[in-house]
């Protein structure tokens, strides 16, 4: 641990005026500590006299969790009979059981709301090095009956407290008192206020493992063949009865939308293939370029061509849903390349707890987010769902034939599950393993011979740290280890598992590959590509070059309220209206407040007079104006109602109600072409590593919001944008997690 030290009195927030009796009150506490130079692998935590925090048994404290990166939190609501409640804040290693360091000086104790004594600094000392942070101490009376509106407002939006079964949640209480002379520290407790519940369809990635989130395995098990060439059927089970599987689900396909080797693909997207057989002399294709009725294109080869509207809503097709460059890309693949070039099969390599699963979902939400339907099939998925999680480290040596043929098994049937989704319409498929070994690529690569282009994707780690931090989040997340109550058990097995990998382990050399070497720290490292052409190949490797796993928030908000708006016109460059204006400030003061500590923070916003005068109250952080972040071009329709298009241009407000995300207005664009433009930003902010606020446009953030919520393309129209609402998405090493402040109604 370094030493800090901090002048500064700690800020304490309390009550005298309300009583434990009023209304059978019951005390919401909210403690919080500055993350002032403490090392990540410590963890402050808070024990003291309620059995809810460890009756003084510092190993059942409660951890604190990092609210922002300068700023530890943890709440609970103290039961109503105890009136008093004292304790310690202490320091303890995120992993392991060595000796904790406990804060120095007495108890803090708090009665009937007030806290009693005077402020103080939390001092620790361990040997020769002192640390001194300031806390922030909330006490707010909250009745029962707020507390249980508050528990089922997060109960309705999936959010679970994250202190066992307690509402970790802001209260609609009366304001505290500050601190002395209105410090800026008493002001960071006033954001809390604001927080309102995120939809159930939030960007909170980080509370999932990822693997979890991959394709779930689609056993036919009506199949017999298939299912006895690969020794599915246990001996104990009737043969007329089939088996159980626990955990995950098992998905039948409908005999009767089995795709056969010939028929009619369906865009949901660019456009249609004609109902022809599947000859390559045969291709006839509709391009949608965004307006009206599609556009025929025919390849030279093709001298007939038919096109059936009925059987649109039974197709698949290989195009994407997209426009601009990456269509462009997609029509060249199509006409030009050869077959097995229109579906692409990114395998994964690499050692256990280098990031693999990481980066397979990321570049899945990247890829879908493009218009290209991607899927991310995760080979320990199908291992769990035949083998069971029980699998102890022996099962994965590279000496254990048995077990070598059981890993080869479920990673053919996770390869045949892609190759058959491929030939109904899906065009990227992510195939998520160690595939540690030529052989077990090589027998991927002949599978994928004549249906798929192939590149290996490898990840290399020679950080023992982030490898260390990885295998303790592996411990912590993967099912294969919820069932071991011992973490320390399940770390060495772990461990173990690793060095048989080790053992056998061979670099990628054959084929098309991406080696990302050292990347996920963050602090620089490589990539070496080989034999990559094409252009999503070459999107890819763009997108893993500006990628990383540092934390940092990233600050969604639209403009103030403007005049366009009170008035219902769309488009437009008009002011902010005087709510608008109001607005500014409160979003001025907001991110002065959290991002206090953030120096490298920047503001970006659109070209346009609204976004930019939003921004204009905030001070001390650069701003930069991006054209990609203007509003959607409404073309001949800017600066109209909705009422006048319908009423003047019915024709077009009916194609845009049948059709939001591809309806492009008249001289202007579609949100394709918004995603399209947005790109660009989605790479940059991916690179970032500080924090970013971006003041932008509802038809904008819509798009920017359905990238980390990984929402799907056809949402994007629908996604809800209020006015005066701050969406802070926290990207980080488990995934993306998200918070919504509401300044103003």
């Amino acid at each position: 641990m370094g030493t800090g030290t901090s002048k500064d009195a700690d800020s304490v927030y309390h009550d005298e005026s309300e009583s434990m009796d009023q209304a059978g009150g019951q005390l919401y506490v909210s403690l919080k500590m500055e993350n002032y130079k403490l090392n990540g692998e410590i963890i402050p935590h808070v024990y003291g006299s309620v059995p809810l925090v460890g009756s003084w048994d510092p190993f059942k404290a409660l951890s604190m969790e990092r609210e922002s990166a300068s700023m530890w939190e943890l709440s609970f609501v103290v039961p109503p009979n105890h009136e008093t409640l004292d304790f310690k804040f202490l320091l303890k290693p995120k992993y392991g059981s060595t000796t904790c360091v406990i804060e120095e000086g007495p108890n803090r104790v708090l009665s009937r709301g007030a806290l009693q004594g005077e402020s103080r600094l939390a001092v620790f000392r361990n040997g020769e090095e002192t640390l001194e942070y300031r806390v922030f101490i909330k006490a707010d009376q909250v009745s029962p009956f707020d507390l249980a509106a508050s528990w089922r407002a997060y109960q309705e939006n999936l959010r679970p407290s994250s202190v066992r079964g307690i509402p970790d949640v802001s209260i609609n209480s009366a304001p505290m008192a500050g601190a002395e002379n209105g410090s800026s520290a008493s002001l960071e407790l006033d954001l809390e206020h604001y927080l309102v519940p995120a939809p159930s369809t939030s960007a909170n990635s980080g509370m999932v493992y990822a693997a979890n989130n991959a394709e779930n395995p689609r056993f036919t098990m009506t199949d017999a063949a298939w299912y006895n060439s690969y020794s599915f059927k246990d001996a104990s089970i009737p043969s007329d009865q089939p088996p159980t599987f626990k955990g995950i689900e098992v998905v039948i396909p409908d005999p009767s939308k089995v795709y056969l080797g010939t028929g009619t693909v369906e865009s949901k997207s660019l456009g249609y293939f004609s109902p022809l057989q599947r000859q390559d002399s045969h291709r006839g294709l509709f391009v949608d370029r965004g307006v009206g009725s599609p556009r025929l294109l025919k390849s030279p080869s093709s001298n007939t061509f038919t096109f059936d509207l009925k059987q649109e809503a039974a197709t698949k097709n290989l195009m994407p849903a997209a426009a601009g460059a990456v269509a462009a890309g997609a029509v060249a693949d199509q006409m030009l390349g050869p077959k097995e070039d229109r579906h692409l099969a990114i395998v994964l390599v690499g050692l256990p707890a280098r990031g693999k699963t990481f980066t397979a979902a990321k570049l899945t939400r990247y890829l879908r987010w493009l218009g290209h339907n991607t899927k991310h099939f995760n080979v320990g998925k199908y291992r769990r769902l035949k083998h069971g999680t029980n699998q102890n480290a022996d099962f994965f040596r590279g000496d254990n034939p048995e077990g070598v043929e059981a890993r080869n098994e479920v990673a053919s049937l996770a390869m045949e599950d892609m190759i058959a989704w491929m030939q109904e319409g899906g065009q990227v498929g992510i195939f998520d393993a160690t595939n540690s070994t030529r052989e077990r690529r090589n027998m991927l690569m002949k599978m994928a011979e004549g249906n798929c282009k192939m590149i290996f994707l490898e990840t290399l780690c020679n950080d023992k740290r982030i490898i260390e931090r990885n295998i303790r989040l592996k411990i912590q997340q993967s099912p294969d280890y919820a069932e071991q109550p011992d973490f320390e058990a399940g770390y060495e097995d772990f461990k173990s598992r690793l060095d048989n990998y080790e053992k056998v382990y061979e670099p990628v050399e054959e084929g098309s590959y991406i080696k990302m070497i050292d990347m996920v720290s963050g602090n620089g490292g490589q990539i070496q590509v080989n034999n990559i052409s094409g252009y999503l190949p070459g999107r890819i490797v763009f997108f893993l070059v500006n990628t990383h796993l540092t934390p940092r928030p990233i600050l969604l908000t639209r403009h103030g309220e403007s005049r366009h708006n009170l008035r219902g016109r769309i488009g437009g460059d008009s002011l902010l209206s005087d709510t608008g204006e109001i607005y500014a400030k409160k979003l001025s003061n907001f991110v002065e407040k959290r991002l206090k500590s953030e120096k490298a923070a920047s503001i970006w916003t659109s070209t346009l007079q609204r976004t930019i005068q939003t921004a204009g109250p905030i001070v001390d952080f650069p701003k930069i104006q991006w054209r990609a972040l203007d509003e959607i071009n409404a073309g001949v329709c800017d600066g109209m109602t909705y009422e006048e298009i319908k009423r003047n241009m019915p024709e077009e407000y009916e194609s845009r109600k049948n059709d939001k995300l591809r309806y492009r207005y008249p001289r202007g664009e579609s949100y394709l072409d918004v995603i399209q433009r947005l790109e660009p930003v989605i790479i940059e902010l991916e690179r970032q590593r500080a924090p970013v606020v971006v003041i932008s446009h509802q038809a904008v953030l819509r798009a920017l919001y359905a990238y980390f919520a990984d929402r799907p393309l056809k949402e994007i129209p629908h996604i809800e944008m209020p006015l005066h609402t701050i969406i802070e998405i926290q990207m980080g090493v488990t995934g993306v997690q998200e918070k919504r402040y509401k300044l103003m109604d």
